[in-house]
């Protein structure tokens, strides 16, 4: 589990005036574990009510009337007394809508009594009873899949966790290293970061049981969608999130969603699926200057899926295809990679305010130039592109960093880790340009340590050492 999510659930229930925290994310992202390990960590009471087990409590809440619910709470079987200190888990809250707007009178009238709530598909339950998030009166985490450090750790292999998490520029990985963990990256690309999935993995290195952890994953998202979104229709619902594991990385256009059904009615299933974290927009920015979410083109996006493992398994790659993707030419290898690195940059801007990911498209008669995606970090524009292997063109980046003059840009690919001066040129209409910045190439495995590299680049010196 996610050290840094523990830290923030100890940061948050140690401040004046907290706010009830509202944990986002997918259904078996692991949101129940982290607040029952958090509450054993720090040794509170805990009361778990799972709203989804118990959907008649939808009724006492509508009082909005805190202790009055607390006494109705406490009839539960095997439910602790709630008292002050007590820590109040409100599980799968979209069970029971008329929680969601009582949290502001917990808030407001029981200040010593922490909340935690999680739903999966909250979204789906606010649009079906038309309610409103209490607006200034929660807090958020947001929570995803396990990173591939967490991957590692789980899997035992403490050295190479340690390879990756103390790493820094200009530190020798070493050929060993490097290799094993591109290895173990490739069967992260087949597991996956779902707990249920990474803990099937280490228990007993079988694909097989991986693969039935996320067909069972799988299965309780098409069983939620018939539960939560019943307004909707449910087999078109399901082609669209089949159709965002086998498009990943690619603007979307709704005639190739499906091509008899009006693009609005599309639209609304993909923000829907959306809001519910199953899928996640990249939205085409300009990327004039920051912040780059002021400069975006909602029409123009791209997806990603939940998962790299979920993603591959939908698209029906498993684990003897993946495992020899060297040999085998893989349609969607590039897709998969861009995957991996996009759900990681989502774990990394988790807790930003500006968390959503945008990416750079410029489309022309004769060609198109791309930028797989464009983040802020340290103050900065910083363009990436992500590469399946060692090789691979970088004509669309030359073409941004002429256009934005930006100094930094980064370069995901199974290389081991560089920073290099480029200097070349482009042709336009008006013709040869000069293009010249620098280049920090990093192989996928490092992401998690992106922002900490990009500061150390940003402030070196061009000849070496710290401005």
């Amino acid at each position: 589990m996610d050290r840094k999510q523990l830290k923030m659930l100890e940061y948050w229930l140690g401040r004046a005036g907290r706010r009830p925290l509202v944990i986002r994310g997918a259904r078996q992202v692991g949101k129940s574990t982290l607040v029952k390990l958090f509450a054993d960590q720090i040794k509170v009471p805990l009361a778990v009510v799972n709203l989804e087990r118990h959907p008649e409590l939808n009724g006492i809440f509508g009082s909005m009337a805190p202790q009055q619910i607390l006494g109705q709470l406490e009839a539960l079987p095997d439910l602790p007394a709630i008292g002050a200190g007590t820590l109040l888990f409100l599980d799968e809250i979209q069970a029971a809508p008329a929680a969601i707007p009582a949290l502001r009178y917990f808030y407001e009238e029981r200040p010593d009594i922490p909340v935690i709530c999680a739903g999966s598909l909250m979204e789906f339950a606010l649009s079906e009873q038309r309610l409103s998030m209490p607006v200034g009166r929660i807090q958020y985490l947001h929570m995803g899949p396990m990173t591939f450090t967490e991957y590692l750790d789980a899997l035992g292999e403490r050295k190479l966790q340690d390879a990756v998490e103390s790493y820094s520029l200009g530190t020798d990985i070493g050929p060993v290293v490097h290799r094993r963990l591109l290895q173990l990256l490739r069967s992260y690309y087949f597991v996956g970061g779902m707990p249920a999935a990474v803990d099937a993995f280490a228990r007993s290195s079988r694909p097989r049981d991986v693969s039935e952890v996320h067909s069972l994953i799988i299965q309780t998202y098409r069983d939620d969608f018939q539960k939560y979104a019943r307004s909707r229709n449910l087999q078109r619902l399901q082609h669209v999130l089949n159709f965002a594991a086998r498009n990943v990385g690619t603007k979307v256009k709704y005639s190739n969603v499906m091509q008899d059904v009006h693009s609005a009615t599309i639209r609304q299933d993909i923000e829907l699926l959306s809001m519910a974290r199953v899928i996640t927009k990249v939205i085409h920015t300009h990327a004039s200057g920051l912040p780059l979410q002021s400069e975006l083109d909602d029409k123009v996006y791209k997806l990603l899926f939940l998962d790299v493992g979920l993603m591959n398994a939908v698209c029906g790659l498993g684990w003897d295809v993946l495992s020899k993707s060297d040999d085998v030419k893989l349609i969607n290898e590039g897709g998969t990679a861009e995957q991996f690195v996009g759900q990681h940059l989502q774990d990394l801007l988790a807790q930003s305010p500006n968390r959503e990911l945008t990416y750079w498209l410029r489309e022309g008669r004769s060609s198109n130039a791309e930028v797989d995606f464009v983040i802020a970090l340290d103050g900065q524009i910083v363009p990436i592109e992500v590469k399946a292997g060692g090789k691979g063109s970088l004509r669309s980046l030359h073409q941004f960093m002429s256009e934005k003059k930006a100094p930094l840009a980064v370069r995901f690919d199974s290389n081991p880790p560089s920073i290099q001066h480029i200097a070349t040129s482009i042709q336009t209409r008006a013709g040869s340009i000069g293009v010249s910045y620098r280049l920090l190439s990093l192989p996928l495995y490092l992401v998690e340590k992106l922002g900490e590299v990009v500061h150390t680049a940003s402030h070196e010196r061009p000849g070496g050492g710290s401005s």
